[in-house]
């Protein structure tokens, strides 16, 4: 089937793969661009996975200013300068600011998430299950789920991107590896809000 050389730099540069590679994945897809989309985003998202083993030490400190009420400073990082001077990468940076400044959330990640505030909210919710009348053999599995959904809200790379609701914050930078073809790091963020005391 033939398909439009639009729809392949359409789908060229949605992904930031290659034409001869759009162009096979349109084919696959019967010419169904959609299908083709989803295809290649799977394709881009694994090799993403693999990027990220590779080191970040470029990238930039982006800002975000919403009314003089609330400012946000994030670091993102990229492997390369051309990569970090590049508008696709610059306007990744300023969604994640205002991300941030409408979201509000804790940590970067997981990872700097402290074993001992961990501790204190999975007793929080065990002494909650427990006060709730819950069955002793299912309270660490609700426990679990509870803390789970409780960190994920507070990770910016778990939590819903604002623009995209259907799409999580660290799917946004994946997407953005894929098309940029390098690794990307959100490093870390600090968030003012006008009369708000840390």
């Amino acid at each position: 089937m033939a398909v439009e050389i639009e729809q392949i730099k359409r789908l060229k540069d949605l992904t930031g793969v290659g034409l001869t590679d759009a162009k096979v994945a349109l084919e696959e897809a019967g010419g169904d661009f959609d299908v083709a989309l989803k295809a290649m985003r799977a394709k881009g998202l694994t090799k993403a996975d693999k990027r990220g083993e590779r080191q970040a030490l470029a990238g930039v400190i982006g800002n975000y200013n919403h009314d003089n009420r609330i400012g946000v400073i994030v670091e993102v990082n990229c492997e390369t300068d051309f990569v970090a001077r590049n508008e696709i990468f610059t306007s990744l940076v300023k969604d994640i600011a205002m991300h941030i400044a409408a979201i509000n959330p804790e940590y970067v990640s997981r990872d700097q998430i402290q074993e001992s505030a961990v501790k204190v909210v999975e007793e929080e919710f065990k002494a909650k299950a427990k006060t709730d009348g819950k069955p002793a053999p299912i309270i660490d599995k609700i426990v679990a789920g509870q803390v789970d959904k409780y960190f994920s809200e507070r990770c910016l790379l778990d939590q819903p991107f604002v623009k995209n609701p259907d799409q999580t914050v660290g799917d946004y930078v994946k997407e953005h590896n894929a098309r940029l073809g390098e690794n990307i790091v959100v490093r870390r963020f600090y968030r003012l809000a006008l009369g708000e005391i840390n």
